[in-house]
C-alpha cells in the first residue's frame, strides 16, 4: 500500500476516516497530535525541545517536527504505508516531507482531501465540543480556525494536484457512503 496524506478542513473527519483506512489495509498511522504527545510523555530529547515551543505558545519548526516525524516513520513496518494524519499543514512542510520521504526510497503516496461544507463542520465541531466539554471549542474559535486553515493549509490542496496526487472526496451525508468511495479508490492503488 502507498503511503497516504488525509486531508480537510478542521471537523472534516480526519481522524475518524484514518482509522478505518488504517484498520483495513494494516497501515501505520501518523497522527501528528499524537506523535508530539508521546514523544513530550516519554521525555525524548526531540519531544524536549518541541515542549519548549509549546510552552511558549509557538509553532513547532518545520525542521523539528519533520525530525519527530522520520523517527516515528522510521519505527513502522517497512511495506505496509503510512496514512500522515494531520500533517503536511503548509507548502513547505509538504516538501520536507517529500524531501525526507525520497531519502528513504519512498513517495507521498496520495493525498486523500475530504471536502465538507462548513454548516455540517460547525455541527459537527460544536457537538464534539459538547461531548468532550471541549470550552475551546466555541463558535469563535471554530470561525478562527477556518479562516486559519483556509489562509494556511487550504492553499496546499493546489500543491497536491500539481503534484499529481490529489483525489478529493466530497461529503454526501453519510459516513458509510463517504468510507464506501475512499474504499473503492484505495483498493485500486495496491
Amino acid at each position: 500500500m502507498k503511503n497516504i496524506i488525509i486531508f480537510g478542513a478542521p471537523g472534516s473527519g480526519k481522524g475518524t476516516y484514518s482509522d478505518e483506512i488504517v484498520a483495513r489495509y494494516n497501515m501505520g498511522h501518523i497522527s501528528t497530535g499524537d506523535v508530539l504527545r508521546g514523544e513530550i510523555k516519554q521525555g525524548t530529547q526531540l519531544g524536549k525541545i518541541a515542549k519548549g515551543y509549546i510552552d511558549n505558545g509557538q509553532l513547532i519548526p518545520d525542521e523539528l517536527m519533520i525530525d519527530i516525524l522520520a523517527n516515528t516513520y522510521d519505527s513502522m513496518p517497512e511495506g505496509k504505508g503510512v496514512i500522515f494524519d494531520g500533517f503536511p499543514r503548509t507548502i513547505p512542510q509538504a516538501e520536507a516531507l517529500k524531501q525526507m520521504l525520497a531519502q528513504r526510497g519512498h513517495d507521498m503516496g496520495v493525498m486523500i482531501e475530504l471536502i465538507v461544507d462548513e454548516d455540517t463542520l460547525m455541527t459537527r465541531l460544536l457537538n464534539r465540543a459538547k461531548e468532550q466539554g471541549r470550552a475551546d471549542d466555541n463558535e469563535e474559535t471554530i470561525k478562527k480556525r477556518f479562516a486559519v486553515y483556509h489562509n494556511q493549509t487550504a492553499p496546499l490542496a493546489e500543491w497536491f494536484q500539481t503534484e499529481g496526487m490529489r483525489h478529493t472526496f466530497t461529503w454526501e451525508g453519510s459516513k458509510e457512503l463517504m468510507l464506501e468511495n475512499i474504499f473503492k479508490f484505495l483498493d485500486t492503488l495496491k
